[in-house]
């Protein structure tokens, strides 16, 4: 296997300036970089990561922990970090927690084990200790929070305006004459379900409606979850006249409940939903929902880890990047039904 010293002796150049090629750093004239660049080419050169990292102190490599990767969301927002990580010459390891605060901790300390240069993290809930999390700051690894914050701990974070989005399909349902909007939100130590349940409770407030605690319903982040609290609702005697659910995995399950019970939507129940995924157009009927860019929430949670690892953000103070939505209003919401 060929060394940096071959591609050096190939090209007639020092192995420090075959080293500035490889890194891009220092200045090399554009003659010596293109017979080096031949060089490699010509001897299939690879670098070695490990003795690489030995030296720079940097792999290369950043960990990306997501709760739940079932959840079409997720990848969108992965491959939003994935590609931008490429671009800057980072591999993305990505791993999945399911929610489940011990196995947050456990890979977390596989990834630091592995050396990352830095860490993107879709905090879990019920995490009364998160020591592990302050133990990889203390420890120098660069961190940011995606989708949610981590509660206690001053980090970087990249995430949507969970409240806006919720008000802005709140309204329009009570534009089209609803006021009894059943919600379905997850757990309330979540930061964005937190939000976006005051999203909810405020559209109501701005329109002078009471809300009314006994259509609003909690569960989790999944379609079971929005399947099971719909069926509760829909066979009530005063059922709710729409339905908004927290994410999309939970609309679905609502609209999945909707149709086995034989109602129409949005003729005699309206439903609309957090989070617009790729195959809502072939959903019938097409559902009204919030669309979040996940794909932007990964690059630039991406770009702003890496810039932490390079130096490239000098204030120590945590950066909050809060990205907006938008109402994208389909089939599934219409107006109020005559009762």
């Amino acid at each position: 296997m060929p060394t940096i010293r071959d591609v050096a002796e190939r090209a007639g150049v020092s192995v420090g300036t075959v080293s500035h090629v490889l890194t891009g750093s220092g200045t090399v004239g554009k003659a010596r970089r293109e017979r080096v660049l031949a060089a490699i080419r010509d001897l299939n050169y690879r670098p070695n990561p490990i003795a690489r990292s030995l030296k720079t102190r940097q792999t290369k490599m950043l960990g990306a922990v997501v709760s739940d990767i079932t959840n079409p969301f997720y990848p969108q927002l992965v491959r939003g970090a994935e590609d931008a990580a490429l671009k800057r010459h980072y591999i993305l390891i990505t791993v999945n927690t399911d929610d489940q605060v011990e196995r947050e901790r456990e890979v977390m300390a596989m990834l630091l084990a592995r050396r990352v240069d830095g860490l993107l993290l879709v905090p879990s809930p019920n995490a009364k200790d998160r020591s592990h999390i302050q133990a990889a700051l203390d420890g120098g690894t660069p961190l940011v929070a995606i989708d949610r914050y981590v509660e206690g701990i001053a980090t970087d974070s990249v995430a949507v305006n969970n409240a806006k989005g919720v008000q802005m399909a709140m309204n329009h349902l009570i534009r089209l004459g609803h006021k009894r909007i059943a919600y379905l939100g997850a757990n309330w130590e979540l930061s964005n379900a937190r939000q976006r349940r005051r999203g909810y409770e405020q559209a109501l407030k701005e329109a002078g409606i009471r809300p009314d605690p006994a259509i609003l319903c909690f569960g989790d982040f999944r379609q079971q979850s929005g399947y099971r609290l719909t069926k509760e609702l829909c066979l009530r005697p005063s059922p709710p006249t729409a339905i908004f659910a927290g994410n999309a995995m939970m609309g679905m399950g609502a609209l999945q409940a909707v149709q086995e019970l034989g109602l129409k939507c949005p003729q005699e129940i309206s439903v609309a939903m957090f989070d617009d995924l790729p195959f809502m157009n072939i959903v019938q009927p097409h559902p009204t929902a919030v669309s979040q860019p996940a794909y932007e929430i990964g690059v630039r949670a991406a770009d702003l880890l890496i810039d932490r690892i390079e130096g490239k953000v000098k204030s120590r103070e945590p950066q909050r990047i809060e990205l907006d939505p938008e109402l994208i209003v389909r089939a599934s919401t219409g107006p109020v039904p005559a009762r």
